[in-house]
């Protein structure tokens, strides 16, 4: 081989490993991150590494891009105790995170991209309180068919033994809102890949109130992110989506990990008084 063509080869090998390096371990399918390939999406981004989650994390819209997970029937056969540590994420510039008091009495949860309910220790779940985890989510939608679609997850992880889940915002439109200084998503996003099969699909919803939602293909939510979720996945898989559960209704909050509770910003009356009954037949 001409000298010339081996080091445009050795260029393009180069490229392709490192398009989608990543530092966190044991977390995405085959050790590889997702790829960024919309370039408008690359500003002040940081990778943050977990104990059982990793997250892209941006400077703009003071949210994740994406939070990774490795789901395994292991895992989810051990339960945490739900912390509620809500926090600011130390490890970023503080004008490029979210703070608390972005999201107080501001409307919208903090809504986890990875939930408290897949942890199984309480290292992972104190973890997943950091704000660089959330994003400003409609509490209906959190606590209702985005709850219903973490449920479905945690059963495809059980039933097939392992999933990777990608989770993630969408910011659609020029009429984007803030709360404090942090982007409001216009949609949320769930990958999901089960390794066993080859196949993956994506749960998509808006932010905001009702029980719709879509089952898209990866190649699809792709195109719609800007980000290539699973970069040595074919084509044709990407193309052809799973059959993916359909979300049960969400009624069971404590056995499902529910981020309704506490994850407002700041309780509005009428939730301050309903938390006070609720406590009071629990026995609290």
């Amino acid at each position: 081989m001409k000298p010339f063509k081996l080091l445009l080869l050795s260029f393009a090998v180069a490229l392709s490993l490192s398009a989608a390096s990543t530092s966190c371990s044991n977390i995405y399918y085959n050790n590889e991150a997702p790829d960024i390939t919309n370039s408008k999406l690359t500003s002040k981004t940081k990778e943050l590494c977990y104990k059982d989650f990793a997250v892209m994390h941006s400077g703009v819209s003071r949210t994740p891009l994406w939070s990774a997970e490795h789901l395994t029937k292991e895992m989810l056969a051990k339960k945490a105790e739900r912390t509620d540590s809500f926090h600011a994420e130390e490890r970023l510039n503080p004008d490029e995170r979210a703070e608390l008091k972005d999201y107080a009495r501001s409307g919208y949860d903090r809504g986890h991209m990875s939930p408290s309910a897949d942890f199984s220790d309480t290292q992972s779940n104190e973890e997943c309180f950091s704000l660089a985890n959330m994003v400003p989510q409609n509490h209906n939608n959190n606590a209702g068919i985005w709850a219903s679609i973490e449920g479905a997850a945690r059963y495809l992880a059980k039933k097939d033994g392992e999933v990777y889940v990608i989770t993630g915002p969408l910011f659609v439109g020029n009429d984007l809102k803030r709360i404090g200084k942090v982007l409001v998503p216009t949609q949320i996003f769930k990958v999901i890949y089960v390794p066993s099969t080859g196949k993956g699909a994506a749960y998509i919803t808006d932010n905001a109130p009702g029980t719709d939602y879509k089952v898209i293909s990866i190649a699809e939510i792709e195109k719609m992110s800007g980000i290539d979720m699973f970069p040595k996945m074919s084509k044709s898989a990407k193309e052809t989506p799973m059959d993916l559960p359909v979300p049960k209704p969400y009624n069971d909050k404590k056995s499902q990990g529910s981020n309704s509770q506490s994850d407002s910003g700041g309780d509005s009356f009428i939730d301050k008084i309903n938390k006070k009954v609720n406590n009071y037949y629990k026995g609290h």
